[in-house]
C-alpha cells in the first residue's frame, strides 16, 4: 500500500471553494481504485493549511490513477474548478507506506 499526503496552502477567503474542490476528489479517488481518508480543513485559529490523505494498493496503481485521471472528465472538472477559483495557492505531495498492527 502507498499513501499520498497532500498539504495545501489555502487562502482563508477561499475555504468554501476548497471544500467544494475536496468533495469532488472524495468521490473521484475511489472510482480509480483508491481509498480516500478525507480532507482535513483548518478549524481553530488562523491556519491556512489543509491536508488530504488517500491510499492506493501500490505505487503502480497510483501511477495508473494519475494517468487515467488526466483524461477523465470528472477529474478535469475538479482541476478546472481549482484553476478558476484559485482555491489553493500551492501544494506539496509526499508518499508514505503504512506500518500497521498485525491482525
Amino acid at each position: 500500500m502507498i499513501t499520498c499526503y497532500l498539504r495545501y496552502q489555502v487562502p482563508l477567503d477561499k475555504l468554501a471553494e476548497f471544500e467544494a474542490y475536496g468533495a469532488m476528489w472524495l468521490d473521484l479517488v475511489p472510482r480509480f481504485g483508491g481509498v480516500h481518508h478525507g480532507y482535513f480543513l483548518p478549524s481553530e485559529g488562523e491556519s491556512d493549511i489543509a491536508l488530504a490523505i488517500f491510499s492506493f494498493p501500490s505505487l503502480a496503481a497510483y501511477e495508473q490513477y494519475r494517468k487515467d485521471a488526466a483524461t477523465d472528465p470528472g477529474a478535469q472538472k475538479a482541476v478546472d474548478f481549482a484553476r478558476q477559483t484559485r482555491c489553493f495557492i500551492r501544494y506539496e505531495r509526499s508518499f508514505f507506506r503504512p506500518l500497521l498492527p498485525k491482525a
